[in-house]
């Protein structure tokens, strides 16, 4: 059964818009509640957001739909995406609910789900979902209906979680940091978490009205923190999007890090104090420089398809701890069971504080390799795979890059576009055999 309505990170689309309506998501709530009934009689699910003035509408219609089941519902409040897969854990809730389309424009808005453990649920759950959608409602009687409470300690709980992650014998005393939040989740969390670790912080992006999430701030915008680093003369900037499960960080020199480097950096900090660490997982864009060094030290590398949740799957079938996203959507499972802008930060931060080094210098053996990446629309019923020309050109140009780089041709999801990705050690080399497939591709 294909998946209707779930994408590759929960449900998520304009708000006012099907299937951001608040009668599908009352809707949804009361299927989900009917799947998680089937396993156990009195299931609790937690309900987090961002800060979309979508949010109550979408919170409300939730409730309502959990009720109707006969599910209990607790209320959290604004908190980051991480902090809702934590709460879920430690409260022993049946479900994590978030409501939020992460580093989208606030128009947007979407649902995803964490299972008990705190984990992305797996495909097979969502097609039950859809399934029970299909069906008619059972409505539960007024005996068995779900009550609903508020948890108002959500955030100091998950703000102490955070800083349990810094390693107890560092501090971030003596640093100056600017924390933008992008007017998200962790509008009122990710300044306290580095003020209480000892950082001076400076906030910027953390006064969210409903409209202004992700608007020209956060991981997606980071030229906002880059300008109030240099302006504040801090040594580090960090940036999360707008429900913090990603991450970028800027140097005192206003340099900008993606999540491919600071994967990297992160393996490599945890090989310098002899931690174990057989193997890392990327995606099909993870940058090939990061590959070759993390081989270079003796460290296998996985790519997994795009999606932070594919990543996951990845490292639980190798029982591996670390991976991530250029997004800056990076996994230590040792830490959490999802990922979190504000620990993989930390990660970092406790890198350099126990280094006495920059991001820089530890990251002087990584030069990313320059990567063309070029969309090509494709013509009505155009079977790109069948085009033995195109077979023949990939051939030539994955042999002529060899070892020094590669080839990635994938399909979008949401378009009639094929993405070639080409990387080499040379610029001028990656752009040539991009050009090339693209020619032969649209020949």
């Amino acid at each position: 059964m294909n998946r209707k309505y779930f994408g590759t990170d929960g449900i998520r689309g304009t708000v006012g818009q099907a299937p951001i309506t608040p009668d599908f998501v009352l809707r949804l709530a009361h299927a989900v509640g009917r799947v998680l009934k089937k396993s156990e009689g009195r299931p609790t699910v937690l309900i987090g957001k961002d800060t979309r003035i979508s949010g109550y509408m979408l919170e409300s219609a939730l409730e309502s739909g959990f009720n109707s089941a006969g599910v209990d519902v607790v209320l959290l409040g604004p908190l980051p995406t991480p902090g809702v897969a934590y709460l879920t854990r430690t409260l022993r809730a049946s479900l994590g609910v978030v409501i939020s389309a992460s580093h989208n424009p606030f128009a947007d808005n979407g649902i995803k789900f964490f299972s008990a453990k705190g984990t992305k649920l797996c495909d097979a759950w969502e097609t039950d979902v859809e399934a029970a959608l299909g069906e008619d409602p059972a409505w539960a009687d007024s005996a068995n209906l779900g009550k609903t409470r508020r948890l108002d300690d959500a955030a100091g709980r998950y703000i102490e979680f955070c800083k349990s992650t810094f390693a107890n014998d560092l501090t971030l005393k003596g640093l100056k940091i600017v924390v933008d939040a992008a007017h998200g989740a962790a509008y009122h969390i990710a300044p306290k978490v580095f003020h209480e670790l000892g950082a001076e912080v400076v906030a910027i992006g953390c006064s969210p009205d409903g409209l202004n999430i992700n608007h020209e701030v956060g991981a997606t915008h980071p030229q906002a923190l880059i300008e109030a680093v240099k302006m504040h003369q801090a040594d580090f900037g960090v940036a999360l999007d707008g429900d913090a499960d990603r991450l970028q960080l800027i140097d005192a020199n206003g340099r900008l890090y993606n999540g491919d480097e600071l994967l990297y950096l992160i393996a490599d900090d945890r090989l310098g104090r002899d931690e174990e660490v057989p193997g890392v997982v990327g995606t099909l864009m993870t940058n090939m420089a990061v590959e070759v060094a993390l081989k270079a030290r003796g460290v296998q590398f996985v790519r997994a398809k795009v999606g932070d949740r594919y990543v996951l799957e990845e490292l639980e079938k190798h029982q591996w701890l670390l991976g991530g996203e250029g997004s800056g959507h990076l996994l230590a499972l040792d830490k959490h069971t999802t990922g979190d802008g504000l620990i993989s930060a930390l990660q970092v931060l406790q890198a350099c504080v126990r280094s006495g080094k920059s991001m820089a210098e530890l990251l002087a053996s990584v030069t990313l390799f320059p990567q063309t990446l070029i969309n090509v629309r494709l013509k009505p019923g155009q079977d790109w795979k069948a085009s033995s020309n195109l077979a023949s050109e990939t051939q030539a140009v994955e042999t002529e890059l060899g070892d020094s780089g590669r080839l990635l041709i994938r399909a979008s999801g949401t378009e009639p576009l094929l993405r070639v990705m080409v990387e080499a050690r040379d610029a001028a080399q990656a752009k040539a055999c991009a050009e090339r497939i693209v020619d032969t591709i649209s020949a």
